[in-house]
């Protein structure tokens, strides 16, 4: 999340927010319909990193199988928005915008209006706007910055450069906005390298407490941050659940071995749900081989 730092208003570093979280739901979409649809890429984890961001295990065998070169070519497909610090404008189309920028507008055009007025508020300043107005032609962004000045709310504003952006005149300007504002940005070393350390999925962020948890992409506009156990509420959780099985002991039917009673109640903690995500993606994984090995054996005529 660090890295959207200059296009977004209420959070910096490493703080998040629930306002400026949209912006990891919107890449997680994108990322995820570009890897199984234009490379794919069957098996995809998202795991929270426990802290400000999100990881994608691809655990495809022609994905793990992949050269440093390879890795660092999907990753430059994938990346939209280039530059530094320095750098004011990020995002260049040409005339004829990529399949996959146009998939990728599709998700932003679902949630910028939400976003970028309502939560980020970034019309609302002559600050915030005139970041926006830097990425448009001088000759626009003279006669916005004067309409700007008289308009009374950020979403007049928006209304505004909606109008004087309408295609076809705009060209992509406005796609460029929204790419600029809300396109996954990648950390390129951590993608591309084969040797980079990874976090594993229900590992403890350090600074945080909370666990690295796979998330549902097919429930993601609910997946709250915020709501992800730390590890000392997951103590709190076993300590209850002990105490109420020795309350209830004697309806017990025997004793059950040590080994078998902790499985059961590292199930019954608020990990159940993200458990049964993983444990799905495994099964899943091993369906696949399972089918490709009787391919093989087909192919082999190994009977």
């Amino acid at each position: 999340m660090t890295d959207y730092d200059d296009v977004r208003t209420c959070c910096s570093s490493a703080d998040i927010c629930r306002k400026c979280w949209t912006l990891m739901t919107i890449a997680i979409k994108i990322l995820d319909r570009a890897l199984d649809e234009d490379f794919g890429f069957l098996h995809r984890l998202w795991v929270y990193s426990g802290r400000r961001g999100v990881h994608c295990w691809v655990c495809d065998e022609a994905a793990r199988g992949l050269s440093q070169a390879a890795r660092s070519a999907v990753a430059e497909y994938l990346s939209v928005v280039k530059g530094g610090i320095d750098t004011i404008k990020k995002v260049q189309l040409t005339r004829f915008i990529h399949p996959s920028i146009e998939e990728a507008l599709t998700v932003i055009n679902g949630y910028f209006e939400e976003y970028a007025v309502n939560k980020q508020d970034l019309f609302g300043t002559k600050e915030n706007w005139q970041k926006i107005l830097a990425l448009l032609p001088d000759d626009l962004k003279n006669e916005l910055q004067k309409d700007f000045l008289k308009a009374r709310s950020s979403a007049e504003r928006w209304k505004m450069l909606q109008i004087e952006l309408k295609p076809p005149d705009s060209k992509h300007f406005m796609d460029e906005i929204k790419l600029q504002y809300c396109y996954p940005r990648l950390d390129v070393n951590v993608s591309k390298s084969i040797n980079h350390l990874l976090k594993s999925p229900f590992s403890v962020h350090p600074k945080t407490g909370r666990i690295s948890v796979p998330i549902d992409v097919k429930n993601l506009d609910t997946f709250d941050p915020f709501s992800v156990p730390t590890i000392s509420f997951l103590c709190k959780e076993l300590d209850h659940k002990i105490e109420d099985e020795q309350v209830n002991a004697d309806t017990e039917n025997g004793a059950e071995p040590e080994v078998k009673r902790r499985t059961r109640d590292y199930k019954k903690t608020s990990l159940l749900g993200p458990i049964k995500i993983f444990e799905q993606f495994l099964d899943e994984m091993e369906q696949s081989r399972k089918g490709l090995l009787l391919e093989q054996s087909d192919r082999e005529r190994d009977f």
